[in-house]
C-alpha cells in the first residue's frame, strides 16, 4: 500500500470496520463466565450487541450447550440463522479454522478433515464470508503469551499449553483452490487470514494463475508462533506488500491488541477485537469483554476523528457480492500489476 501526502488524513480513509471475535472457543466457559455465551440465545445476542457496539463483521465459532466448542455444521447453520434474524446487516464470517479444540484432555487441537472443511461452502444460511489459511503452517498460538496471560485460565494448564502449542494449520495447494471454488460458486467471498508476506505472495501467483477471482480482502495475523511476530518492522513491511486494491484488517494477541489496531486506525486500516483474541484490560487488573473492547475502539476512532462504518457502509468496502471473470481482472481490482507477456519480436 503507498502512503502518499494526506494518508494518514481521516477525510481521505475508508471509515473503520471493526470486526467482532467474541465467542473465543480457545477458552472454556470458566475462563470468562461474565462473557462467554453458551446457550443458543446468548450466542446470538452476542452477535446483537457487538453490533449495536459498533462492529460490523462478526467472527463466527459455535459452542455447544456443554460450553465447548461444536464441530457440527447443523450446530453453525443454527447459529447463523439465528444472527440474521436479528442483525441482517452484519458481515457474518465463519472462522474457517472449525472448531480446533482438543476433545479430550491432553490431545492436541485439530482443525476437522479437509472433506469436512469444504462443507462450509454448504452452510444454511450462507455467511457473507469463510476464512481460510493459506499454506499448511505452525500454528502456535500460545508461543508469544506470557504466563500472566494465561493464569488461572485453561490455558495456563499444561493440557491446554500442550494442545495449542502443536497446532499446525492443514492448508496445501489443492485443498486451498478447490475450498475457494466452492466458495465462490455459492456466492461466498474468502477472507485470506495471513501469517506473513510469504502468504501473501501465494495468494498474488494464485490469482496471476486464474484459481482466485476475489477481492483481495485480508487479515494479517500476528501472533508469533509460525506467524509474524506484532512488531512495527513485521506490519510495515507486510502493508506495503499489500496492493492499493486490498483491504486489510489487522489481527493479533492479548495485551498487543489495543496497540496493533490505535496503529490501524491511524493507517486507515481495519480492526479485530474480542475475546477470542484477548481477555484482560492493558493493565491485567480486570478482564474485558468483548463489547467492552468494540466500544473502547470506537471511542479511539472518534478522538481520532475518523468515522466508523455502518453495516452498509462495511458491505461496501469489504466488496461483499463480488467476483471477478478473469485473472487480469482480479488483479487489475485488487491492485497488482499485470502480469508479464513475452515480449513481441518485430519482424526485420
Amino acid at each position: 500500500m503507498n502512503f502518499q501526502d494526506g494518508s494518514l488524513y481521516p477525510e481521505n480513509q475508508e471509515k473503520l470496520v471493526i470486526t467482532a471475535a467474541p465467542y473465543g472457543p480457545e477458552w472454556m466457559p470458566e475462563d470468562f463466565p461474565e462473557d462467554i455465551a453458551v446457550s443458543m440465545k446468548d450466542q446470538v445476542q452476542k452477535a446483537v450487541d457487538c453490533y449495536n457496539a459498533g462492529a460490523t463483521v462478526l467472527h463466527v465459532h459455535v459452542r455447544e450447550p456443554n460450553g465447548h466448542g461444536s464441530k457440527r455444521l447443523s450446530r453453525f447453520n443454527e447459529l447463523l440463522d439465528g444472527i440474521r434474524n436479528r442483525v441482517p446487516k452484519m458481515i457474518l464470517q465463519v472462522g474457517g479454522s472449525i472448531s480446533f479444540a482438543p476433545e479430550n484432555e491432553g490431545e492436541v487441537a485439530k482443525w476437522l478433515s479437509d472433506d469436512t472443511r469444504h462443507l462450509l461452502a454448504e452452510l444454511l444460511p450462507a455467511p457473507d464470508q469463510v476464512t481460510i489459511a493459506i499454506n499448511t503452517n505452525q500454528m502456535n498460538v500460545v508461543e508469544q503469551m506470557l504466563p500472566r496471560d494465561v493464569e488461572g485460565t485453561s490455558l495456563g494448564t499444561p493440557a491446554g499449553l500442550h494442545a495449542y502449542r502443536e497446532m499446525t494449520i492443514p492448508a496445501g495447494p489443492a485443498w486451498v483452490e478447490e475450498h475457494i471454488r466452492r466458495l465462490s460458486a455459492n456466492g461466498i467471498q474468502t477472507h485470506f487470514q495471513l501469517a506473513n508476506i510469504t502468504q501473501l505472495e501465494t495468494v498474488e501467483r494464485m490469482m496471476r494463475r486464474g484459481v482466485a477471482n476475489v477481492p483481495l480482502v485480508l487479515t494479517w495475523v500476528a501472533i508469533g508462533g509460525g506467524f509474524d511476530q506484532p512488531n512495527l518492522y513485521n506490519l510495515a513491511n507486510f502493508v506495503r506488500a499489500t496492493p492499493d486494491g486490498a483491504v486489510l484488517t489487522l489481527e493479533t494477541s492479548m495485551l498487543n491488541v489495543l496497540p496493533v489496531n490505535m496503529m490501524a486506525i491511524a493507517l486507515g486500516l481495519h480492526v479485530r477485537c474480542g475475546i477470542e483474541d484477548n481477555i484482560w484490560t492493558q493493565d491485567r487488573k480486570a478482564k474485558l469483554g468483548s463489547i467492552k473492547q468494540i466500544e473502547q475502539l470506537v471511542r479511539i476512532a472518534r478522538e481520532c476523528s475518523r468515522e466508523v462504518a455502518d453495516g452498509a457502509e462495511a458491505r461496501r468496502i469489504y466488496r461483499i457480492g463480488e467476483f471477478y471473470a478473469s485473472a487480469e481482472e482480479t488483479l487489475a481490482r485488487n491492485g497488482f500489476a499485470p502480469s508479464l507477456k513475452p515480449r513481441q519480436l518485430r519482424a526485420a
